[in-house]
């Protein structure tokens, strides 16, 4: 056994371009896994550098500077932002206060309607067994609110901090567009000369990645509006919120689709029971959810992150598991460099020919 694996990490790593590919990953690693906290604001802002690079250089082309194009594109970004805070993150707070609110309503038409199905169903159902998983769930709901309630409290103390990436983000955003180049020179020069498979991995990420988060940004708003939009229509309560859930659902792919249809159902059936509207909203959103994934997905990442939906679930499962919410939220950028190492070190190593000595 050692030695199969002494042959497989001969054949893999003796290229010194392999070896250094592994060394960079497992020092990035490292550093991640030990200043991760100390470096997220600089982490935050080269991602949103990284997003906003692609217009910016769209400007520098058109003839602008690549300070003048920065300084638009970033201003731009941030009027955005801050016009969607103040026009929709008001609205989603307050049906989600509203919705808070009535949570127990809803869970106590939802008692009811679980008691009667004794009364229904008298061969299948016992009462006991109903009000054993009903003490169960109190316990388990209640045990819930003080941990959220804690969080809240807690949560006060991180106000400094937003404070502080208020003000360092925007910054360091700026100088990471501005000074691009730059900054790109300086990086390379740390990097081992052998560097033929960092550059591979570099160059396939970035393809992949930058499709995918465009395609991403896109589908997000028009699966989000088009579903508030329906919900609203169709006078379905907390339309805003349930849309944006919708919208934001598709950064899991598969899971957030079906995860996001149990607050849609619920508030659904509490505003309506099961009656014909009920079902016309579901059927709407059942018409979102097969446009979003038949005609919507394949058009934007057509050129896209090309993984098997396998893959997907796996790496949102593990990486969610591993690093929580940011796990999820960048499981298919990971996933994505996961399959450019691979295919780095299974590509065949290219073979230098001797140089002749020519007397």
């Amino acid at each position: 056994m050692f030695h199969l694996f002494e042959r497989w990490y001969k054949r893999k790593f003796s290229d010194p371009d392999s070896a250094m590919l592994l060394m960079m990953l497992l020092v990035s690693s490292l550093l991640l896994l030990v200043w991760g906290g100390i470096l997220m604001p600089a982490i935050v802002a080269a991602v949103i550098a990284y997003l906003l690079d692609w217009p910016v250089t769209k400007l520098n082309q058109l003839g602008l500077s690549r300070s003048l194009s920065t300084l638009v594109v970033l201003i731009s970004f941030l009027a955005i932002s801050i016009l969607t805070f103040i026009g929709v993150v008001p609205v989603v707070t307050q049906q989600s206060i509203n919705l808070i609110k009535e949570t127990p309503q809803i869970w106590a038409g939802g008692q009811a309607w679980l008691l009667h199905l004794p009364d229904t169903y008298p061969d299948f159902v016992q009462v006991a067994h109903i009000q054993q998983m009903l003490e169960g769930v109190n316990v388990k709901i209640v045990a819930y609110g003080e941990k959220l309630v804690s969080a809240s409290f807690s949560s006060l103390v991180d106000i400094g901090m937003l404070l502080i990436y208020l003000i360092l983000v925007p910054l360091m955003v700026f100088f990471m567009l501005k000074d691009k180049e730059e900054l790109v020179r300086n990086m390379a020069s740390l990097l081992p000369s052998e560097r033929r498979l960092i550059k591979q991995v570099g160059s396939e990420m970035n393809s992949q990645i930058a499709n995918y988060i465009r395609g991403k940004v896109i589908e997000i708003v028009i699966v989000g509006v088009a579903s508030a939009i329906t919900f609203a229509f169709m006078d379905l309560r907390y339309a805003l919120l349930l849309g944006v859930l919708v919208g934001f659902s598709v950064l899991i792919p598969y899971i957030g689709a079906a995860v996001v249809t149990i607050p849609v159902a619920i508030v659904a059936l509490f505003q309506w029971g099961i009656t014909p509207d009920f079902w016309y909203l579901m059927v709407a959103y059942a018409v979102i959810q097969a446009l979003d994934g038949n005609a919507l997905v394949p058009i934007l990442f057509s050129e896209a992150v090309s993984l098997h939906p396998i893959y997907i679930i796996i790496a949102v499962l593990f990486f969610g598991g591993l690093w929580g919410f940011w796990g999820v939220f960048f499981a298919i950028p990971l996933a994505t460099l996961v399959k450019a190492v691979t295919n780095a070190w299974s590509a065949p190593t290219p073979q230098v020919e001797p140089q002749s000595n020519e007397n």
